[in-house]
Order: C-alpha cells, then sequence, then structure tokens
C-alpha cells in the first residue's frame, strides 16, 4: 500500500492567505472553525484517503484525514483517555482488547497501560497512517509498537473479525473514522455489525464506539444519538457521555456498550428495545453517575494502571463530569428512533 505525494500547488485546496495560512473546517454547515497552521508536516493520498499532517499555532501538530480532524497534539489525550478508560474500567478484568481503527496509536497506547491486558489487536484499513504514527506521530505511537502484548494488521478491520474466529475479546474499541457518505466506516456503525459483535465478546465484554459531535447544538443532528440507539437495540446498556476537544471545533460523544440477553433472547428482532426506551436510557444515565464514586473510580485506576502511570484527563471527578449530560442531551437520547443500517444510513456533515 502506497500513497502518492501532493504537490506544493494543492495548498490552496488546505489554507486561504490572509494575514498568513489557516486550516479551515466545518463543523456543521453554517458553523466552521479557523486556525493558523504554522508548517505542512506531511500531505500524500493514500489508497483510502487524504492524509495530512500539520501543526498549528492553537494545537500543534495535528492529523488530517479528507480534510477533518482526527488528533491533535495539544488535546488527543482528551480524546484517547475517554475513548478507552471508562470501558476498560467497567469491565472487571479486561485482557484481551481488540480495536478497530486506531491508526495513530494513541488509543493502543492507552489500552497499554493497564496491568490486566495481554493482548491488544489493533486493525486499521490504511497502512499509510499507521506507518506516519511511528515517524511524524509519536507522541501518539510512543512505545506501542515495542511492547510485546500489541499486534498491528493493516485491512478492513470488519473482515478481520469475522475471519479471525478463533479469537474472543474482552472489550471492542472502535475508532473509526466517522460514518460518512462514501466513508469505508459506515459498515462498522450498523446494527448488522452490533450483532455481530457480540458474537466476538466473552461473557461480560464491552464495546465503545467513537460517536461523532456531541454538542447541544449537533448531538442529534449528527449521530450520537442515532449510534446509541442503535447499540440499544442490541445491547441491554448503553452509557453515553462527552467530552470537550477544542481541536474538533465541539464537544465529541462516545458509546459504551455491554449485556445481550436481550439479542440473545431474539437475534431476529429488528428492535427488542422500542418499548422500554425511555426507561432504560434513565437507569443507564442514572447508573454511570452513581454505580461507582469518586474515591473507587480513582482505586480502581490506581489498582489496573502499570505503576508511574499519570492519567492526564480522566479520574473519579472527570467521570462525572463527561457523563453528567446536560437536559436536551438526554431528552435527544430518549427521543431518537433512528438505527442506523447499510440501507438507512445516518451521515456526519
Amino acid at each position: 500500500m502506497t500513497a502518492t505525494a501532493v504537490t506544493d500547488d494543492t495548498w490552496e485546496n488546505l489554507v486561504k492567505p490572509t494575514t498568513g495560512f489557516w486550516f479551515e473546517e466545518e463543523v456543521t454547515e453554517d458553523f466552521s472553525v479557523k486556525i493558523r497552521i504554522e508548517s505542512m508536516e506531511h500531505h500524500s493520498k493514500s489508497d483510502f484517503q487524504d492524509v495530512q499532517i500539520i501543526t498549528t499555532s492553537e494545537f500543534g501538530r495535528t492529523l488530517v484525514l479528507d480534510h477533518k480532524t482526527q488528533s491533535a497534539a495539544r488535546d488527543e489525550h482528551i480524546y484517547h483517555e475517554s475513548l478507552v478508560h471508562p470501558a476498560l474500567m467497567m469491565h472487571p478484568n479486561p485482557k484481551n482488547v481488540y480495536i478497530g481503527g486506531g491508526g495513530e496509536m494513541g488509543t493502543a497506547r492507552e489500552i497499554l497501560k493497564h496491568k490486566s491486558v495481554e493482548k491488544c489487536i489493533m486493525v486499521d484499513i490504511d497502512q499509510v497512517v499507521c506507518d506516519l504514527a511511528l515517524t511524524h506521530l509519536k507522541q501518539w505511537s510512543e512505545g506501542v509498537n515495542e511492547d510485546p502484548r500489541f499486534q498491528l494488521f493493516c485491512e478492513d478491520a470488519k473482515a478481520h473479525l469475522e475471519q479471525d474466529t478463533d479469537t474472543m475479546y474482552d472489550v471492542i474499541i472502535m475508532d473509526i473514522a466517522d460514518p460518512i457518505e462514501a466513508g469505508p466506516g459506515i459498515a462498522l456503525y450498523t446494527r448488522d455489525f452490533y450483532k455481530f459483535a457480540v458474537s466476538r465478546l466473552n461473557v461480560g465484554g464491552i464495546i465503545v464506539t467513537q460517536s461523532g459531535p456531541g454538542s447541544h447544538f449537533n448531538v442529534q443532528s449528527e449521530c450520537c444519538t442515532t449510534i446509541s440507539r442503535t447499540l440499544r437495540s442490541v445491547f441491554d446498556h448503553v452509557y453515553t457521555y462527552c467530552s470537550d476537544i477544542p481541536s474538533f471545533g465541539s464537544n465529541w460523544a462516545f458509546n459504551i456498550a455491554t449485556g445481550v440477553e436481550r439479542i440473545t433472547a431474539d437475534m431476529a428482532s429488528e428492535d427488542v428495545a422500542i418499548n422500554t426506551l425511555a426507561e432504560d436510557v434513565g437507569k443507564d444515565l442514572t447508573y454511570s453517575l452513581t454505580g461507582r464514586t469518586i474515591a473507587e473510580i480513582d482505586q480502581t485506576i490506581d489498582e489496573r494502571c502499570v505503576d508511574g502511570t499519570i492519567l492526564k484527563f480522566y479520574d473519579g471527578v472527570t467521570h462525572l463530569g463527561v457523563f453528567g449530560l446536560t437536559k436536551e442531551i438526554r431528552t435527544s437520547l430518549k427521543n431518537e428512533t433512528r438505527i442506523m443500517t447499510l440501507e438507512n444510513p445516518v451521515f456526519m456533515h
């Protein structure tokens, strides 16, 4: 798999000269953010996407895929700690962990901080991005490739799960591209995929996925509530939470799902949770905030993580903050009826 170099004359497709060079990115059709660029470190086209690494004055080195910010040095730890630690701390003893996507390797870095983890399998479709992580994004990938528990496959994440029927996982982490039209990741947000994922989880297993924008103005117009609703049609419990990630131009949402009594009782059902949706959302939101105390979460972090580990973002108090969703977002979760399928996808902007 190769990358095609992009010449300097394509800068005009990325930046607009005013009093300097600026990277402008739409958050919604009517709202965009603009960030001053200090330098362009890399620009190429892989077999799957346009790949750029820029340095901005505000957020430092930044990975940009298909003109969308994926990860920035100043706040990437917020995204990766948010994606990984709430789910792994919820599981009593995570040993085998699967990452779908995760090309810059920050997700693997956070998983490998857990002493209980014996195997971390990462499957990302784009080898160009994975290679760049080792050469240009060392803040993200530091120590990952040297850890004997880590194994990388550059191939389709869904196909890998389907073909490797011998390996079962305690936690599946979906760190894949947003569900955009014509994007490579849309199938990994569907009900069919989540039903299949159940078969790859050990008893008590957990799946967590990044879920797009999570601010009050875009949480329902994008894909967060639909992903939550889709997961809830398969899993007994779904916990939605949001973190402030400034380089994304919006709070960002995540969904953790666990418990499969309903779906295993009726695999053919189109929607096994519809009659109890509002009640289930309320119970899971309450559990997120009251199931464990601040002290218990902090103690779990200390017990689970490798000696000397310091998490910059996530602790017991932060947990209450990210799971403490506003009334508007909670209402959107309760009112969502859409379930993502290949026939009826919901795309992000």
